[in-house]
C-alpha cells in the first residue's frame, strides 16, 4: 500500500458499502445497485442522513458477505445523490465520490459495517513534468478513442474539460478496460505526479495491444479473397510472426546446426542436441521455452567436447617451475612429476585424483595453480566451503526456472579446454540438508572409472571428465566421507618449521610485500634476525598467512616513512626494531611459564589448523571419589581421562602411594581454552602424568611435552599427525618429547632442523613413560598446594 499524508487527525465514523465490480473515483457520478435488504436501508439511512457513505474495495469479489478483513483500508467517500426503489426489493442509486479516505479501523454495527477514517491530502504541484504529462496523456487519449471500440468522442472530450491533473486521471482510470486491482493501486496512491505516470504507462500498452491487433486482422483480411482455408490460415501465421519479429530466426537455427556439427560432441550428445533443434524451431519467441531451449543449445555446443590444451611434458622445466613456486614440498612435486613422466610414455592415461590435505596457509589452493602453469594447461578453482545443494554440483533440471549446469561443467566451459586443472576448494567443508548431499554428487566426478560419462542434470547427456585433473584440498580429512576419500590420493603437506619459514619470507613473502607497496629492494633491507623474531614472537602458526601479514604491517609502516621522509633514503628493519614497530611480542615459549606446577602437564594435539600445544590441569578437593572433566572434551577423550585415572590408581604401589588417598579425593581435571572442542585418544599419557604428578607431588621435567594413548593393561599406542605434532613442540621451546615406541619409524618424515632440537624418547609402556617424564625431587607448597586427601593424612 502507498504511504500516504493526512490531512487532518480528526476522525469520522461512517457506514461502508463495500465494492465488488465497480470502484468510484473522487468527482466521479457513478450508478450502483444494492440488493441485500440490509444494504438497502443503509443506503436509504444515509440518503435520509445527508451523511457521506464510505466505498472500499473487496479483496475476493467472490465473497458475498464480506468481513472487515475483506476490505481494503483505502477508499472513497461518497455523497448519494438519488436513489430508486424497484419492485424486486433491489435498490439503484447515483453517488458522487468526493475525496479518497483511509480507515483506521473497521467495526460491526448490527446488520453493516462502519468504519473510522480520515481523509487523505493529495500530493499535487505545479511542475512542468507533471503539465507534460497531462498533455501528453490527453493525445494518448484522443488516439485511444479511434482504436478502442468500447470508447466514443465524448470520452476525449469530458477528458479535456477536467480541471485538475488529479480529476483527468480519476476520470480516466474510471473509464478504462483495465483491473480493479489497478484502478485501486491508483486510489490509492496519494502523489498526483506518480499517479499520472503510471496511468500513462498503462494507456501506451493499451494502445500498443490494440495496434497490434488491427494490424494483424488488416493483413489476415487481405488475403480472405484466396478460395483454400488451409492457404488463409498459413497467410495468417505468417502475418502474426512478421508482427512478432520471427522472420530471422532460420538464420539463427541454420547457425545452430553448424555449430551442432562442428563441435565435436559424441553422437549421444548429437542426436540430443538435434531433436532440441527441432523443437526449437517450431517455438515462439515469444514462449518462456524458447528461451530455456536456446540456452540449452548454446551450452551444448560451447562445450570444449574435443578441443584441449598439449601438455608441457618437460619433466625439468615443470620441475622448474614447481620449484620457483614453491619451496620445499617435495612429495608433491615428486607426484607431478611422476604423473607427466607416465604421460610421455602413454598418451591416453586418466587424470589423477589428488587431495591436499594440511593445515591453512601452506600453499595448497596456489599450488594448483602452480601444477597448471607447470603442465601448461587452464586452471579453474571451485569453492565447496559451505555448500549444501547436490545441484550446485550436478546442474539443475531444465524444469526449473532458470536452470544452470552444475559448477564443474561451468568451469570446463569456463577454462574453454576438456582437460583442465580444476581444484576444488576445502571439500572437508562441504554441509548436507534438505537439497541434497553434495559430497556424493562428487563420487562420480572423483571417481576414474566413471566420470568419462559424467551425466549433469541440466545437460542429460554424457560428457568426458577423465582427461581432467582434479586437485582437491582439505584441512582435516576425518569430515570427508570415507566413500569419498577413498577415491583421492591423500598427499599430506605438514606445517613449516622456522627454517622453511625463514627461507619462503625472504625468497616469497618479502620480495612481494615490497612490490605491492611500491617499495624498491634498495630502499628496504629485513634481516634474517627480524623475520625470525616475527615468527617466534608474532606468529604461531604451521602455515604462513599471519607471517605475511606482520610482514605487510612492517613494510607499511616503513613506506610510510619513506614516504613523508626522502625517497631514495635506505632503511634496515633489525630485531630490535620488531618491537617499536608492531608492540610487544604476542607469543611466548607458553611451555617454559607453566614449570614446577604440580598436576600440570604439557602434552601435544593435532587440528586442523596443524599442530598444537595442549595443557592438561589436574587437582583434588576432599570429597567423594568422583572424575570431574571440564573444557569441552569429547566422549574419547573422556574415556581416556577415565583410563588414565583408573591406571593410576591400579599402580599405587609403584607410585608410593596409599589406595586411600583416592577414596577421600574428588578429582577434577581441565584442559584450558574451554571454548575449544577437544576429542582424541593421544592425550592419554597426558592425563595419566597429570594425574601421577599431582597425587605424588612431584612436578613434571622441565621443557617436556608427551602424546600417546594408553590402555588399562598399561600400553603405550601409536598416535597420528606425528610430523605437525613435533612442529609445535619446537615452536613451544620443548626439548624433550615422550613418544609411543611404534611411532618412531615414522619419524623419518621430521626434518632435520626439528630433530636437532628435540630429544625424542620413545615408550611401549605407560609405567616407565610417567616415571621418565616425573622429577626425582617433590616439589614445595609454594608451587602448588597439596591435595586434600593427603593433607589429612600427614
Amino acid at each position: 500500500m502507498a504511504k500516504t499524508k493526512k490531512a487532518s487527525a480528526s476522525t469520522e465514523s461512517v457506514p461502508v458499502l463495500p465494492l465488488k465490480g465497480t470502484l468510484v473515483f473522487p468527482s466521479l457520478v457513478v450508478p450502483l445497485m444494492v440488493q441485500q435488504p440490509e444494504q438497502a436501508r443503509m443506503v436509504d439511512s444515509v440518503l435520509t442522513a445527508g451523511g457521506r457513505l464510505g466505498l472500499f474495495l473487496q479483496r475476493d469479489p467472490e465473497e458475498d458477505d464480506p468481513g472487515p478483513d475483506d476490505l481494503h483500508t483505502i477508499g472513497t467517500a461518497g455523497s448519494i445523490l438519488k436513489m430508486l426503489r424497484f419492485p424486486d426489493g433491489t435498490v439503484r442509486f447515483l453517488i458522487q465520490g468526493l475525496t479518497r479516505i483511509h480507515a483506521r479501523q473497521f467495526a460491526r454495527d448490527g446488520d453493516h459495517i462502519v468504519a473510522e477514517i480520515v481523509e487523505l491530502e493529495e500530493k499535487s504541484g505545479t511542475s512542468l513534468k507533471l503539465q507534460a504529462l497531462q498533455r501528453n496523456l490527453l493525445e494518448q487519449i484522443k488516439q485511444l478513442v479511434e482504436l478502442a471500440p468500447y470508447l466514443n468522442e465524448e470520452f476525449h472530450v469530458s477528458a479535456i474539460n477536467q480541471e485538475t491533473p488529479s480529476k483527468l486521471t480519476d476520470f480516466v482510470a474510471s473509464h478504462l478496460n483495465v483491473p480493479n486491482s489497478f484502478k485501486q493501486e491508483l486510489i490509492e496512491e496519494p502523489n498526483v505526479l506518480k499517479r499520472i505516470e503510471r496511468l500513462f504507462q498503462v494507456v501506451n500498452r493499451e494502445i500498443e495491444v490494440l495496434e497490434l491487433s488491427q494490424k494483424i486482422q488488416s493483413q489476415a483480411a487481405n488475403e480472405l479473397g484466396k478460395s483454400q482455408r488451409d492457404y488463409i490460415l498459413r497467410e495468417q501465421l505468417k502475418a502474426i510472426k512478421r508482427e512478432l519479429g520471427e522472420a530471422d530466426d532460420q538464420r539463427e537455427i541454420d547457425e545452430f546446426r553448424e555449430k551442432i556439427e562442428s563441435a565435436g560432441m559424441p553422437e549421444t550428445a548429437a542426436t540430443a542436441a538435434r531433436k532440441e533443434l527441432e523443437r526449437f524451431a517450431f517455438m515462439n519467441p515469444s514462449s518462456a521455452e524458447y528461451t530455456v531451449s536456446r540456452t540449452y543449445l548454446d551450452w551444448l555446443v560451447s562445450l570444449p567436447w574435443t578441443s584441449g590444451t598439449t601438455d608441457r611434458l618437460d619433466l625439468r622445466k615443470a620441475k622448474s617451475v614447481l620449484d620457483d613456486d614453491h619451496y620445499d614440498l617435495d612429495k608433491v612435486k615428486e607426484r607431478i612429476l611422476e604423473y607427466l613422466a607416465v604421460r610421455k610414455l602413454k598418451k591416453d592415461v586418466k587424470g589423477p585424483i589428488l587431495c591436499f590435505l594440511g593445515p591453512p596457509g601452506v600453499g595448497k589452493t596456489s599450488l594448483g595453480k602452480s601444477i597448471a602453469r607447470a603442465m601448461g594447461r587452464e586452471f579453474a578453482r571451485i569453492s565447496l566451503g559451505g555448500m549444501r545443494d547436490e545441484a550446485e554440483i550436478r546442474g539443475h533440471r531444465r524444469t526449473y526456472i532458470g536452470a544452470l549446469p552444475g559448477r564443474i561443467i561451468q568451469a570446463v566451459k569456463r577454462c574453454g579446454s576438456n582437460n583442465p586443472i580444476i581444484v576444488l576448494d576445502e571439500i572437508d567443508k562441504l554441509g548436507t540438508d534438505f537439497r541434497g548431499d553434495p559430497a556424493s554428487a562428487l563420487l562420480e566426478v572423483l571417481d576414474p572409472e566413471q566420470n568419462d560419462s559424467f551425466s549433469d542434470h541440466y545437460l542429460d547427456v554424457p560428457f568426458d571428465l577423465s582427461r581432467v585433473m582434479f586437485i582437491t584440498t582439505a584441512n582435516w580429512a576425518e569430515p570427508i566421507p570415507p566413500v569419498l576419500r577413498d577415491r583421492m590420493e591423500l598427499i599430506r603437506i605438514p606445517g613449516y618449521t622456522d627454517v622453511d619459514k625463514l627461507a619462503i619470507a625472504r625468497k616469497h613473502l618479502i620480495p612481494k610485500q615490497l612490490d605491492n607497496h611500491g617499495i624498491a629492494d634498495e630502499q628496504l633491507t629485513i634481516t634474517d634476525s627480524a623475520v625470525k623474531v616475527l615468527i617466534e614472537g608474532y606468529t604461531r602458526e604451521a602455515g604462513l598467512r599471519n607471517l605475511e601479514r606482520e610482514i605487510a604491517s612492517v613494510t607499511r609502516k616503513i613506506a610510510r616513512r619513506i614516504a613523508t621522509g626522502r625517497k631514495n633514503q635506505h632503511v634496515t628493519v633489525s630485531d630490535k626494531d620488531i618491537a617499536k614497530l608492531l608492540g610487544p611480542a604476542r607469543f611466548t615459549r607458553e611451555v617454559l611459564t607453566r614449570e614446577g606446577r604440580l598436576g600440570v602437564v604439557p602434552g601435544l594435539a593435532y587440528t586442523q589448523v596443524g599442530g598444537e600445544l595442549l595443557f592438561v590441569e589436574a587437582t583434588a578437593v576432599p570429597g567423594k571419589p568422583n572424575l570431574i572433566l571440564t573444557g569441552q572434551l569429547g566422549d574419547v577423550m573422556k574415556e581416556s581421562a577415565q583410563a588414565a585415572l583408573s591406571f593410576v590408581r591400579s599402580h599405587t604401589a609403584e607410585f608410593g602411594l596409599s589406595p586411600e588417598v583416592f577414596d577421600r579425593s574428588e578429582v577434577h581435571i581441565h584442559v584450558p581454552s574451554g571454548a575449544v572442542p577437544k576429542d582424541g585418544p593421544s592425550a592419554g599419557i597426558t592425563m595419566a602424568v597429570a594425574l601421577a604428578s599431582l597425587f605424588t607431588e612431584r612436578p613434571v621435567q622441565s621443557c617436556l611435552a608427551m602424546t600417546g594413548e594408553i590402555t588399562l593393561r598399561g600400553e603405550l599406542l601409536p598416535i597420528g599427525g606425528l610430523k605437525e605434532k613435533l612442529l609445535a613442540a619446537a615452536r613451544a621451546g620443548v626439548t624433550r618429547v615422550i613418544l609411543p615406541q611404534e611411532n618412531k619409524k615414522d619419524t623419518v618424515d621430521v626434518p632435520k632442523e626439528i630433530k636437532s632440537q628435540l630429544s625424542l624418547k620413545f615408550f611401549g609402556e605407560v609405567l616407565p613413560a610417567v616415571k621418565y617424564a616425573l622429577a626425582e625431587t617433590r616439589s614445595g607448597r609454594a608451587n602448588n598446594r597439596r591435595p586434600a586427601a593427603k593433607r589429612r593424612r600427614s
